[in-house]
């Protein structure tokens, strides 16, 4: 990697677990993550522990899922807990290969049957006067829910994120309809990087077959200079939804 560039991705793990949770796939995810070669990873449905599921699967890793798939290659990491229940709690990760030096976890679930959150990241990065702000999402289900996320992501970067600073908000926006690929880059300047590489935003869901453009990348103060969606057979039966990866460079 120069100075000037970065090598992104995200992807919804579906909590560690095969597309109809039959088996744990968390050795084969870190195996092709680590294949990747990306320095920043932007993670949805990550556990962070389960004791149901620990004493279901014999394979089931005694540490938490961001921990297990960061290992040596990604040494920070920050865990954002939103879901939690009598026998564990899930959230969004965020893996990185250069120094996360803040971090902050927002709840911004619209209605108590959908617990999310924003898990918000300043990471140095090497040669760098800004720090890199980093924000992996994962939105609601419902279109009403998803407009309230979308205003609490924009009071947080209004308030938070300084104008020439390099952002990076990237994850599962649940958003088939596009509202936020029209709401974004007006509101914030942001530009998502398959609509700017291809036309279009990925489809991505499900991972069989993708049809639906739920998760997304959004960049501020980058050129895209190359985005890919990871679809071969390498991939296929890790989760329910495909991940993504770009390269950019810092404007």
């Amino acid at each position: 990697m120069s100075n000037k560039t970065l090598h992104i991705a995200t992807y919804n793990i579906h909590k560690g677990l095969s597309c109809f949770n039959q088996r744990v796939i968390l050795h084969e995810l870190r195996d092709r993550l680590r294949g990747l070669g990306v320095d920043i990873i932007f993670l949805q449905e990550v556990i962070g522990a389960h004791s149901r599921l620990a004493f279901r699967f014999q394979n089931w890793p005694e540490i938490s899922q961001y921990e297990f798939l960061a290992d040596s290659i990604w040494p920070d990491y920050a865990y954002g807990r939103n879901a939690v229940y009598d026998h564990g709690h899930h959230g969004n990760a965020i893996l990185s290969r250069f120094p996360i030096l803040r971090w902050e976890n927002e709840d911004i679930s619209a209605h108590r049957f959908e617990s999310r959150g924003l898990l918000h990241c300043e990471i140095a990065i090497p040669g760098w006067e800004d720090t890199l702000h980093c924000i992996c999402v994962h939105l609601g289900l419902f279109r009403r829910g998803q407009g309230q996320q979308l205003q609490a992501m924009e009071k947080r970067i209004r308030q938070l994120v300084p104008a020439n600073a390099p952002l990076v908000v990237a994850g599962d926006f649940n958003d088939w309809r596009g509202t936020a690929n029209r709401l974004l880059p007006d509101r914030l300047q942001l530009t998502e990087v398959f609509q700017h590489a291809h036309g279009k935003s990925a489809r991505s869901f499900p991972s069989f077959l993708p049809l639906l453009r739920l998760d997304r990348i959004y960049i501020r103060g980058f050129n895209v200079k190359h985005a890919r969606v990871l679809q071969n057979r390498l991939w296929s039966g890790i989760s329910d939804h495909t991940a993504l990866s770009a390269n950019i460079e810092r404007l």
